[in-house]
């Protein structure tokens, strides 16, 4: 049977279990979208910026188990929502690009946005594919949809010519869908090994990363069983609670929070599943990784490509940990609880909260006020979306996440820009659970027109932008170098004309007193329906430990003179101004 391109398309989303696309309609897909509006199951979703669309397909991905999706346009489409699918590549995270392409069928160059979308888009995917005939499509995307999942997951893109999308060709029978399986490649003599040194060690500890977000149950039982205190990458976040007692934080290092320093400082052996030791997770690389160290994860190329690894455990975490906990189990692991190492974190993490709390801010709002009121006010299973800034360390350190994806973030693209439309994306994946997005003023600059996305779905968000009027992160670490901090200042902003511009409705919070009343005022209001801003005039003054962490480390790695020069320069500046 002949049938159109578009329509095998959309019949193959369909299979696949997509529920949403996103994007902008354009000349090379408009047959896609207008097939896409009869499909009884999948909702088009208009953005204005197909940036924001990639940063909502990835909300989807990383908040549930649907494939985020998008369909663009060819060229600006693809090069606009390039940060989104650059995001999701460098962070695992699932993602299937659609893409118009010019037409196939004419002798003619210089087609408007025609572009190697391929060689482009390398660098940024798992793998790209060009369509040339009507009977590839749906097996096509079923391929790019089983490379999307497989392995570390990430984008694939698909260009399907509107030539093929326009016109009937022979579409033969549509193929079964792909299933994804869960590997476990780490052979039984490394999984009793990992076991022998993790029962042998005085002080085992735990490293968990965004690939241990479907190995809750295992990784509590593990840390249990050795009563091994566990700290979490930035995307890791949500991976572990951080109501049980031997959750420590965010990093290990001296970058990290006392807790988690003070749990990791005499660690002799490391279980670190579902990380790479990538720069942010370590603080700059400024852990002390063990000799001892247990590495598992799914991608064997991340094996001792910063720390060695004294056993890898290749394979699914989920997989590769039941079979550790059922080694350690079988090896006699008795689980007693160290009620004086759940004393130690719990009075470390109360002591640097109230640190925060007697901070001086001058008037503004405390960032450990708001984050207590708002733990305080949300319920457990809701879902924190946070941009990249300086809040990104705020939320990291002073918010505690309790279940699973529970809190996502941008990590090793570090894409500002990123929490307002992937908390769309998230609200629409997830319409039972309460969706919130912490975002810095810079960031929320980028892409908070995307709210109007949010008003015209009637998707009831708050967005809690964290106003101080600088890129305070970046402002932060130009201050100790440079005694100036150039080229940071954003200048006034009334952000109550972006909720004006969007239809969101708009919370002015100046200080502390104001936290709590406008915290309940946001969430009843988007329980209507409504999107929120709700601006805290927040204050910065005091840094987060990972910037002072962060930047000693990597200014104790400079070489002397250059540690020398820049000491002279920033006491220069200081004294003459």
């Amino acid at each position: 049977m002949k049938r159109t391109g578009a329509w095998i398309a959309v019949r193959a989303l369909e299979a696949l279990g997509i529920k949403f696309t996103f994007g902008i309609p354009g000349v090379h897909n408009t047959e896609l979208y207008d097939e896409l509006n009869s499909s009884p199951s999948i909702t088009p979703v208009l953005v204005t910026h197909e940036g924001g669309a990639a940063f909502m397909a990835d909300g989807v991905s990383r908040t549930s188990d649907l494939t985020g999706t998008l369909v663009i346009v060819p060229a600006a489409g693809a090069t606009h929502a390039a940060s989104g699918i650059g995001e999701a590549f460098l962070d695992g995270v699932p993602m299937l690009v659609i893409c118009g392409g010019i037409r196939t069928d004419l002798d003619k160059r210089y087609q408007l946005h025609e572009l190697d979308q391929h060689a482009f888009l390398k660098a940024l995917t798992k793998a790209t594919f060009l369509v040339t005939r009507h009977e590839d499509i749906a097996p096509t995307l079923f391929k790019a949809w089983e490379i999307a999942h497989s392995g570390e997951p990430g984008p694939v893109f698909v260009e399907i010519p509107v030539n093929l999308q326009m016109f009937p060709g022979e579409a033969g029978e549509l193929p079964a869908p792909p299933v994804i399986a869960k590997p476990q490649r780490a052979a039984a003599a490394d999984i009793r090994r990992a076991a022998e040194m993790l029962l042998a060690a005085k002080h085992p500890a735990m490293f968990l990363g965004w690939g241990a977000r479907d190995a809750f149950e295992q990784t509590r039982a593990i840390a249990e069983l050795l009563q091994a205190p566990v700290a979490t990458t930035l995307q890791g976040l949500s991976v572990f609670s951080a109501a049980h007692p031997l959750h420590t934080g965010f990093s290990f290092g001296a970058a990290a929070v006392p807790a988690a320093r003070n749990a990791f400082a005499d660690c002799d052996c490391l279980l670190a599943v579902g990380t790479r030791f990538a720069e942010i997770a370590t603080g700059s690389f400024g852990v002390t990784v063990p000799p001892n160290l247990i590495h598992s994860d799914i991608n064997p190329a991340v094996f001792n490509a910063n720390y060695p690894a004294a056993v890898t455990l290749e394979g699914d975490a989920s997989a590769v940990l039941a079979a550790l906990l059922a080694e350690l189990q079988k090896l006699g692991a008795s689980g007693t609880a160290n009620t004086a190492l759940h004393a130690r974190i719990q009075r470390d993490k109360l002591a640097y909260n109230d640190e925060w709390l007697r901070h001086d801010c001058g008037g503004k709002v405390n960032p450990a006020v708001f984050f207590n009121a708002l733990r305080a006010a949300m319920p457990d299973d809701s879902i924190a979306v946070v941009d990249d800034g300086n809040h990104t360390y705020l939320t990291a350190e002073l918010y505690p996440v309790r279940q699973p994806k529970g809190l996502i973030v941008p990590t090793d693209f570090n894409s500002m820009g990123y929490a307002v439309p992937a908390a769309i994306g998230a609200r629409l994946a997830n319409p039972q659970r309460e969706v919130f997005a912490i975002v810095g003023d810079g960031a929320f600059t980028m892409t908070c027109m995307e709210i109007v996305s949010a008003t015209r779905l009637g998707l009831g968000l708050v967005f809690y932008v964290f106003h101080d009027g600088e890129l305070s992160q970046i402002a932060q670490a130009q201050e100790i170098p440079f005694n100036r901090k150039p080229c940071t200042a954003l200048g006034a902003i009334d952000f109550s004309g972006v909720a004006i511009a969007t239809g969101a409705e708009y919370i002015r919070v100046p200080s502390n007193d104001e936290v709590s009343a406008a915290i309940a005022q946001a969430r009843e209001l988007a329980a209507g329906g409504r999107p929120v801003i709700v601006d805290l005039i927040m204050d910065y003054s005091k840094r987060t430990a990972f910037t002072q962490g962060a930047v000693k480390t990597n200014f104790k790695r400079l070489p002397l003179a250059q540690r020398l020069r820049m000491v002279t320069r920033a006491v220069r500046r200081k004294i003459t101004g």
